[in-house]
C-alpha cells in the first residue's frame, strides 16, 4: 500500500479493464492510472514495430502521472514489447500471456483451445509457451477478428457478437477441446457470452487474477512501503474521451470520467 506513486496499466483499448478489476480486488488501497489506446485499436493487425512505439509512448505518459510500476494488460503488447519496456525503464513491468501452464493441467480431455488475436498467436512469445508448456497436450488455435471491436463498441452479447463467438469456437469444440483459453484482455468481458454458447462443462481460463497476485509481489518486493493512501482511479484514452467514459463506465461498474491523452502521446 502506497500513498505515493501509482500502478499504470495500458491496453490496445477498454478490455484491459478486465484485469484493472483484479488489480483493485488485489491492492484496494493503490491509486491506479489506466489508458485505453483506442485510437489504435485493434493491435492484433498492426505491426509489432507499431505496437512497440505505441507501448513505450503510453508507458512514458503513465511514467509521466506518477506511475512507479507498469501492467501491460495486453498479449498483443507483451508479445511486441515486455522485452523493450524491461530494457528502458527500471520500475517493475508487469506483463501478460495466453494461460497455457493453467489450461493444460485443467483440461480433460486433452485437447485446450486458445482465442487471442492474431497478433498474440503468431508471435514468438506464444510459439515459445507452447513448446515449454503444452506438452502431449493438443492445442488448438483460433484468431478471433472483431471480437475486440465489438467489445470496444459495448456490445457484449449482441447478435453480432455472438455469431463471432460462435463461429471462433465451433471449431475448437469440434476438434475435443473442453478448456479455453481467453487470450485477449478484452475476452473476459465475452465470458458470460461464450459461456452460453459453449455450454456449461467448458472450462475457460483467463490471467487477469494471477497477473494482480504476480503484481502486488512485486510491488511488495521491490519498492518502499509508504503509508496507505487513497484508492483513487483515472482513465485515459487516445480515442474519443466521450464514447470512452461511456463504455469504460459500464464496464468498471461505475461513472468513470475518460480524459484524452495529451497531443504528445496520440
Amino acid at each position: 500500500m502506497r500513498s505515493s506513486g501509482a500502478i499504470g496499466v495500458f491496453d490496445s483499448g477498454v478490455g484491459g479493464l478486465s484485469v484493472l478489476h483484479h488489480i483493485r480486488q488485489t491492492l484496494p488501497n493503490e491509486r491506479l492510472i489506466y489508458v485505453a489506446d483506442s485510437g489504435h485499436v485493434p493491435y492484433g493487425d498492426k505491426s509489432p514495430d507499431y505496437i512497440e512505439q505505441r507501448s513505450l509512448a503510453l508507458t512514458r505518459f503513465l511514467i509521466s502521472q506518477g506511475a512507479d510500476a507498469i501492467v501491460i494488460a495486453c498479449n498483443t503488447a507483451t508479445a511486441a514489447a515486455a522485452a523493450t519496456l524491461r530494457s528502458r525503464f527500471s520500475i517493475p513491468i508487469v506483463a501478460m500471456e495466453p494461460a497455457v501452464k493453467p489450461a493444460v493441467a485443467a483440461t480433460r480431455s486433452g485437447v485446450v483451445g486458445v482465442l487471442a488475436t492474431i497478433g498474440t498467436l503468431e508471435s514468438a512469445r506464444f510459439a515459445a509457451l507452447l513448446e515449454k508448456y503444452a506438452g502431449e497436450v493438443e492445442i488448438v488455435t483460433r484468431g478471433c477478428p472483431g471480437l475486440v471491436e465489438q467489445v470496444e463498441r459495448g456490445d457484449l452479447g449482441g447478435p453480432e457478437t455472438r455469431a463471432l463467438v460462435e463461429r471462433y469456437t465451433a471449431p475448437l469444440l469440434s476438434r475435443g477441446a473442453d478448456t479455453l483459453i481467453l487470450g485477449c484482455t478484452h475476452y473476459p468481458f465475452l465470458a458470460p457470452l461464450i459461456r452460453e454458447v459453449v455450454g456449461a462443462n467448458i472450462t475457460l481460463i483467463d490471467t487477469g487474477e494471477a497477473v494482480a497476485r504476480h503484481l502486488q509481489r512485486r510491488i511488495q518486493s521491490e519498492l518502499p512501503a509508504h503509508d496507505p493512501g487513497g484508492a483513487a482511479a483515472q482513465f485515459w484514452t487516445s480515442g474519443d474521451a466521450a464514447q470512452a467514459s461511456r463504455i469504460m463506465s459500464a464496464l468498471w461498474g461505475e461513472p468513470v470520467i475518460t480524459q484524452r491523452l495529451p497531443q504528445e502521446f496520440l
